[in-house]
């Protein structure tokens, strides 16, 4: 199928609507809109054809207040190495959804993956950890196509989570990820409207 203009500017629009998402309503998402996410997240490129990721929907409350207590000692670690003008700013960020968001999503790397024979990753094995990040962002496009929002958790404790999701050893945590309907939409990066962090030229060069 060759694509038109009508693509692009379809796909122009849904790269600037996806925002990182911390504001969750309660609603459930539906089932069928979930099976339709993990879809199209299996239609990730991937080194080798590994398809080394691994997702674990965490329902438990007893699994998820273990993911929270780790998000909250680690965010008050990360608040203590700024300053105390940049401590101030930083623990008014709102940086997680974890309480609100109805889905949490634990996507892990398998790093004994048998699958692809070890192709293109002999001299780069973390190929095959970028592969899953490859993954959840087509999970990220394709949620953000259902006006699903996604909120991608980084100030966690990897082992503490992979502990209290009981998952194998050779399964190292990309990412956490915290889904539902946004509160409110747009088309700004949060931390560019709360004066964190505008955004930037572009970071092309040529050599």
């Amino acid at each position: 199928m060759e694509l038109t203009r009508i693509h692009r500017d379809a796909f122009d629009e849904l790269l600037t609507w996806r925002r990182d998402v911390r504001h969750f309503r309660s609603d459930p998402v539906p089932e069928a809109v979930l099976d339709r996410l993990r879809v199209r997240m299996e239609l990730s490129p991937s080194v080798g054809n590994a398809r080394p990721w691994r997702v674990i929907r965490v329902d438990s409350t007893e699994k998820r207040a273990a993911v929270i207590e780790s998000f909250e000692l680690c965010n008050r670690a990360a608040a203590d190495a700024y300053d105390l003008a940049e401590r101030q700013k930083y623990l008014a960020l709102k940086l997680a959804g974890l309480r609100e968001a109805p889905v949490h999503l634990a996507v892990f790397t398998d790093l004994a993956v048998d699958e692809g024979k070890g192709l293109g990753r002999q001299t780069m094995p973390e190929m095959l950890s970028y592969s899953t990040v490859m993954a959840i962002h087509t999970l990220w496009l394709a949620a953000r196509v259902e006006n699903i929002g996604v909120g991608w958790v980084s100030i966690l404790d990897p082992d503490a989570v992979a502990k209290a999701l009981e998952v194998p050893p050779d399964w190292s945590l990309t990412g956490y990820l915290c889904l539902g309907y946004a509160e409110t939409t747009s088309d700004t990066p949060l931390l560019h409207e709360t004066g964190w962090q505008e955004n930037t030229a572009t970071h092309w060069q040529m050599r």
